[in-house]
Parts: structure tokens; C-alpha cells; sequence
């Protein structure tokens, strides 16, 4: 007797993998939501996560490594994660998703647009299998938009200052949002300050590149006003006829100016 294949969706919190789990919750009554949680996400986005359970009436998975953050960042020798040391994600995300999974033959299902350029986690075990539905569908950024709008889910609260998910002192934060994350959140700006203080090893790790979380939110204002003239440089380049288009895709936009290197989609579908 063959064993039975398990269908798995990865909700980051995010607006793309909540789309995708809207869509499909009724095709495919027996998937299995889950939620990597690192213990460092931002509280919008356990909000949001149980919105979406009540809207769907869904169970969703709080997948954790026991050791958490504070363990791999000393195993580390106090080197902060990075664009290029992602080791964040792959214990926290990628190896309490595999021991989810074990031995058993599964199909993931990954909410990567039809207009994306990009791939989602790819496990490298045999047995896990990826799909893209938006993609084998047609389904774009106003496709999603508009089944979080008929869902009634809607966004999440962070994306009125942040333009994707991920722990809050996530490191593909640009310059703007981690100044916005100290006004709305300053206790756990305070903390992302203390892990760049407190775990260096006598070495200078640093958040962001080339400044410390101190040096950055000291030129708050100058930061604050950079956005906001590239955002009037974006309103007049689109015209007025442009279509409106919801906050977090201009700040977005925006922000992509300043740094275009894309973030770990395990983390931020």
C-alpha cells in the first residue's frame, strides 16, 4: 500500500502565501498550514495569522526550533545573519520545516506570483516537492489583491510602514523601516541594538552595512526626508492617471531604489 502524499502550505505572515492559502483552502480540504516562528516576528504578524484562521477556520502549524535565535547566534560566534550568512533561516525556517515533514513524500505549495521573477524555498530533500499555483494560474499582484479583498482578510497593520515580513530586526529591512520600527516599536528596536552591541566577539557586526542601528536612527530625519522626496520623484514619474495602488507596493517600489537584493522567500511570501 503506497503512503499517503502530504500537501503542506508555509504562511510567512505575508500577503502572498495568505492569498494562496485562500485559494486553495477549499480545493484541497487536507493541506497542512504551518508557520516557521522564530520567536522574533513582529506582533502584526501573529495578528494577522489569526486572523486568517478565524476568516478560513484553518489550523495552522507554529513550527519553532527549541533552541531558538539566541542559541544559533551564540553556535555563530555572535555573527548577526546576513544577505550573506542566511544562517537564520536555514534553523529556523528551513530545518523545523524538514523535521515537519520527516520521510514522508509531500507537496509544497509556494505563493510565488505569475509577474515574479524568483524562486521559493526548493527543499533539497527528495521527498518534498514544490508547486506554484499562482504561476501555473496566471494569478499577478492584483489577482492577489483581490482574493484578500473577497476574503475579507485583507493585509496585515505592518504594511503601512513595512513592505514585506520577516523578524522585526530582519535584516533586508532598508534604512527607512528600521527607522519607522523604532517609532512604532522602540523596545524591540532597543533589542536589535543590543544584539549588534552585545554579540560582536570583539568584531563589528552591524544590522545594516556600513552603520550601526545608533548611527542610523541618529539621522532619522535626514532618512525620513529622502523617502519622502522619492516618494513625490515616484508619484510625478507615474502621472496622475496612474492607477492607486496600495501603500506597502509604493513604499515597496520605494524602498527597491535604495536596494534592489532580494529577500529570503522562505521568510517574506
Amino acid at each position: 500500500m503506497s503512503k499517503k502524499i502530504r500537501h503542506i502550505l508555509g504562511l510567512s505572515g505575508g500577503k502572498d502565501s495568505t492569498a494562496l492559502a485562500v485559494l486553495l483552502h477549499k480545493e484541497l480540504p487536507e493541506i497542512e498550514y504551518f508557520f516557521c516562528d522564530t520567536g522574533k516576528e513582529l506582533p502584526e504578524t501573529y495578528e494577522y495569522l489569526e486572523r486568517i484562521k478565524a476568516r478560513l477556520r484553518i489550523k495552522i502549524h507554529y513550527l519553532a526550533d527549541e533552541r531558538g535565535f539566541d542559541h544559533w547566534l551564540d553556535m555563530f560566534g555572535g555573527l548577526l545573519p546576513s544577505p550573506k550568512m542566511r544562517w537564520c533561516t536555514t534553523q529556523l525556517k528551513i530545518v523545523p520545516l524538514e523535521e515537519f515533514v520527516g520521510t514522508d513524500e509531500a507537496i509544497s505549495y509556494i505563493g510565488i506570483r505569475a509577474d515574479e521573477n524568483r524562486e521559493g524555498y526548493i527543499s533539497t530533500k527528495p521527498n518534498i516537492k514544490a508547486v506554484f499555483p499562482f504561476k501555473e494560474r496566471g494569478i499577478d499582484i492584483n489577482g492577489v489583491h483581490k482574493i484578500l479583498e473577497e476574503s475579507g482578510i485583507g493585509l496585515p497593520q505592518y504594511y503601512s510602514w513595512r513592505s514585506r515580513s520577516g523578524c522585526y530586526f530582519c535584516f533586508f529591512q532598508r534604512k527607512y523601516e528600521w527607522v519607522m520600527l523604532a517609532e512604532k516599536y522602540p523596545d524591540l528596536f532597543e533589542k536589535a541594538v543590543k544584539y549588534e552591541q552585545e554579540h560582536s566577539d570583539g568584531r563589528n557586526y552591524t544590522w545594516v552595512q556600513g552603520e550601526t542601528l545608533v548611527q542610523l536612527v541618529s539621522r532619522k530625519t535626514q532618512i525620513i526626508d529622502e523617502y519622502k522626496k522619492a516618494e513625490t520623484r515616484k508619484q510625478v514619474k507615474q502621472g496622475k492617471d496612474a492607477p492607486n495602488k496600495p501603500l506597502y507596493d509604493v513604499l515597496g517600489e520605494i524602498l527597491d531604489d535604495e536596494d534592489d537584493e532580494l529577500p529570503c522567500t522562505m521568510c517574506h511570501i
